[in-house]
C-alpha cells in the first residue's frame, strides 16, 4: 500500500465494480448502462423505462443486434447490450467481418464483453458492410450503432 492509500482505493473500486456487475447479472432485466468511477467512488446504473425492459442476455445464446430504420439505402446494426466491442474472436485474429464483405442473417459479426461474458453479436438481416462505426476494444451502450450495411438486393 502506498502512503496515500491509492492501493486501497483501487482495491475498493475493483470490488465495488464486481459487486455492481454481479447485482446487475441477478436482476430480472439488464441495465442500459453501468458506470463505476475511481476516486470519490461513484456508481451509476441506468435501467430501461418500466414499459420497455431490456433483455438479459443468456451466455450461451447470441445477442442478435437490433436494426435501425433504413436511412437512404443503408441500415445500422446496433448493440443489443452494454459492453466492450470486439471485432475478432481474440487479439490479433482476423475480424468476423470487414468493410466490403457480405453478411448473412444470423452471422456473427462481433463480440460484446459484458459482465465478464463474451456475447456473440449476430446480424439481424443480411447485407454488405459499408462501414464499421466502433473501434475494437471500445465500450458501447445499448442501442449504439456498430455497423452500417447496404441491404441484400
Amino acid at each position: 500500500m502506498s502512503a496515500n492509500g491509492t492501493h486501497d482505493v483501487d482495491r475498493v473500486v475493483t470490488v465495488l465494480r464486481e459487486q455492481v456487475l454481479a447485482l446487475c447479472a441477478q436482476a430480472s432485466r439488464a441495465p442500459v448502462s453501468v458506470r463505476v468511477s475511481a476516486h470519490d467512488v461513484a456508481v451509476e446504473v441506468a435501467w430501461a423505462e418500466n414499459g420497455a425492459p431490456a433483455a438479459v442476455p443468456a451466455p450461451a445464446e447470441a445477442d442478435v443486434v437490433a436494426e435501425d430504420a433504413l436511412v437512404g439505402n443503408t441500415f445500422t446494426l446496433d448493440a443489443g447490450t452494454v459492453g466492450v466491442f470486439y471485432r475478432a474472436p481474440e487479439p490479433g485474429a482476423k475480424p468476423f467481418t470487414d468493410v466490403g464483405e457480405t453478411v448473412k442473417p444470423g452471422q456473427q459479426v462481433a463480440i460484446l464483453e459484458a459482465m465478464k461474458l463474451m456475447i456473440p453479436v449476430e446480424a439481424a438481416r443480411g447485407g454488405r458492410v459499408v462501414e464499421v462505426l466502433v473501434a475494437d476494444g471500445t465500450p458501447v451502450e445499448h442501442g449504439q450503432p456498430l455497423f452500417v450495411l447496404e441491404p441484400d438486393a
